[in-house]
């Protein structure tokens, strides 16, 4: 794609904040889309129009007319609408009742849906047909997939439609946000997704003896990002790959990480009215008055004298709970906790026993909302990131420039946003003596208070903004573009030409993973 040519976007996602999430992928999307639509770029976001969504959302109107869709044989009809206020980004919504107008996105009453496949399977396809209807059969159009529940698009279009060379000349780029989840269903649903049977094969979509959507995207994609340099590497390891590592080496240089940005007028202290008192790298006074508020607010006695340590995330393994729940730090470091977020019951009953146990120092409130998070970082000395694993991780940059410092494991997008000893503090080992180890050197840091308050203000100065990362996937855009060109000049070609076919993708056949920290597919 020449530098001078408008890029023009399409982003397929489950989640996309404030209309639906459950963690951090609607944000990241959201964020990037804005970033991109402020900065030139002809940005479009599609997500299914879940019951949740339909709530957010302002007044919406008609993009086009109602579709059908064929998707094992049973015609679907389908209908997009866009939110009428026309701000950007555009945001487009798949309406498709029987699918999407349920009170949760991928579950409820603490279980996934047993049709996720056939309700993501058919919003891919809807994707496609949307696509089309912006134009993006001229192929100027990049189809970019977030996750799983967006990667068959790139398999459908280059298998299902791989003899329509309007079709063919579009890119797709695939993001990876956790690889942990895959999309892994039974073999059966090839068939009643209308995928050609050849793909079940570990070459293409079969990842013992299961049918993986995000692999299916990963082949058929023509780039892949992740969302961190660390975690692009990690990606290649057999620990750190869920059982993929030997397809994300062979996409090769085709892998690029990419950490997610914030967004820097959302999260500013000295703008932030969520906040008792508003404050900042050059005037950090306020800082004190939003601690002690944060005290109080949740029932704990106000002591400027100790450090008080928050973790707001969702309270599940991968987050690193189990280091948590086992350490002796909450049992006997004189300090403060307060966790935020909702999990798995025996972390959030394990936590309520310890509250009750030390109602002095440890707090905790499964409700988040959004304000509460604002006004945690803001009275914050610390943020504790445990994570088995975590791919970039947002929480950690924002409690940087709320000048709280983050004690987190030296993972994926956590090594690459925290400067140890300089911003926050790092540790290898993931046990509950090496988190303790980390709490307390951050324990004997705010007793020099001097040291504490410098390393504070120069993490306020950070900058998270996403103007880099939309940068780099301006490359990744060009990149797939660029993939295309052979297909753009067969779609040019006379009918009795012959249109070229899309060359298959060879993966070798990975090995067993490690289950450990794997979670659902969600």
């Amino acid at each position: 794609m020449k530098s001078r040519a408008r890029q023009r976007v399409l982003h397929l996602t489950a989640e996309l904040w404030p209309y639906a999430r459950t963690g951090g992928l609607g944000q990241a999307v959201a964020g990037l889309a804005s970033h991109q639509a402020a900065n030139g770029v002809d940005t479009n976001i599609l997500l299914p129009l879940y019951r949740e969504a339909r709530q957010h959302a302002g007044a919406l109107e008609p993009f086009g007319e109602p579709f059908t869709v064929v998707v094992g044989g049973r015609s679907e009809e389908l209908r997009c609408w866009r939110e009428a206020a026309g701000e950007l980004p555009r945001k487009l919504f798949l309406e498709h009742d029987p699918s999407f107008d349920r009170a949760g996105i991928y579950g409820d009453t603490g279980s996934d849906y047993p049709d996720n496949h056939r309700r993501f399977a058919l919003f891919a396809r809807g994707a496609i047909e949307v696509a089309r209807a912006l134009g993006g059969d001229d192929g100027r159009l990049i189809l970019h997939a977030h996750d799983w529940h967006a990667a068959l698009a790139p398999v459908y279009l280059r298998r299902v439609h791989r003899d329509r060379a309007d079709l063919q000349v579009m890119p797709c780029v695939v993001t990876v946000h956790n690889g942990g989840f895959q999309g892994a269903f039974p073999r059966s649903v090839l068939s009643e997704l209308g995928l050609p049977e050849d793909l079940w094969a570990p070459d293409y979509m079969e990842w013992y003896g299961q049918l993986d959507f995000l692999k299916g995207g990963l082949v058929f994609a023509d780039m892949v990002t992740t969302v961190s340099p660390t975690h692009a590497a990690e990606l290649l390891t057999e620990v750190g790959g869920f059982g993929l590592h030997h397809v994300f080496r062979t996409l090769g240089d085709r892998l690029v990480g990419i950490l997610n940005g914030i967004d820097l007028c959302a999260w500013d202290p000295a703008q932030d009215q969520d906040i008792v008192a508003r404050f900042g790298p050059d005037d950090p006074a306020g800082k004190a008055r939003c601690k002690q508020a944060l005290q109080e607010l949740w029932q704990l006695p106000p002591r400027p004298d100790i450090p008080l340590f928050a973790m707001s995330a969702r309270l599940v393994a991968q987050k690193g709970m189990d280091q948590i729940v086992d350490s002796r730090s909450l049992r006997a470091v004189n300090a403060h906790f307060i966790f935020l977020g909702a999990g798995e019951a025996q972390f959030e009953n394990a936590l309520r026993a310890l509250a009750a146990e030390y109602p002095d120092r440890i707090a905790v409130n499964t409700a988040f909302t959004d304000m509460l998070e604002h006004q945690l970082l803001a009275g914050a000395d610390f943020l504790m990131m445990p994570s088995l694993y975590e791919p970039c991780g947002l929480t950690q940059m924002r409690a940087q420039r709320y000048g709280a410092l983050p004690v987190a494991r030296r993972v994926g997008g956590l090594a690459d946003t925290i400067d140890d000893g300089v911003t926050g503090i790092l540790y290898d080992a993931y046990s509950p003596a090496a988190f303790d180890g980390a709490v307390q050197r951050a324990g004997m840091l705010y007793q020099d208070r001097a040291r504490f308050d410098a390393l504070a203000r120069g993490a306020m100065r950070r900058d998270f903004s996403w103007r880099q990362p939309a940068e780099q996937y301006r490359d990744v855009y060009r990149r797939a573009y660029a993939a295309r060109a052979p297909f753009r000049r067969a779609a040019a070609l006379p009918a009795a030409g012959g249109v070229r076919r899309v060359a298959k993708a060879r993966t070798p056949r990975p090995r067993k993973p490690a289950t450990k920290g794997v979670p659902r597919d969600r």
